[in-house]
């Protein structure tokens, strides 16, 4: 995806309702179940700039990582959408 696709996708998440969650694993576990968060969910945000700003933090801090976003639908408590934005070397 483009940059543009990307903070249109978070944008998406956003507008839905849905909280932003960053999560990161090394491309060796990433078909395991569970990924590590980064930080916590951004419960209630509407601040896309802060969304991608974490999003890069998290790619500085794991380079080595793949960092993906999650929306997570609170009333159906399930994930509404998920992809890697960053992937690991």
């Amino acid at each position: 995806m483009t940059q543009d696709e990307i903070y249109d996708q978070i944008a998406y998440i956003i507008a839905q309702g849905w909280s932003p969650v960053i999560e990161h694993v090394h491309p060796s576990g990433s078909m395991q179940t569970y990924w590590s968060y980064w930080k916590l969910p951004f419960f209630g945000e509407k601040d896309l700039n802060l969304v991608v700003s974490e999003l890069e933090a998290c790619h500085r801090a794991y380079p080595d990582h793949h960092v993906r976003i999650v929306g997570y639908d609170a009333y159906t408590q399930s994930q509404g959408t998920c992809f890697v934005v960053f992937q690991g070397r």
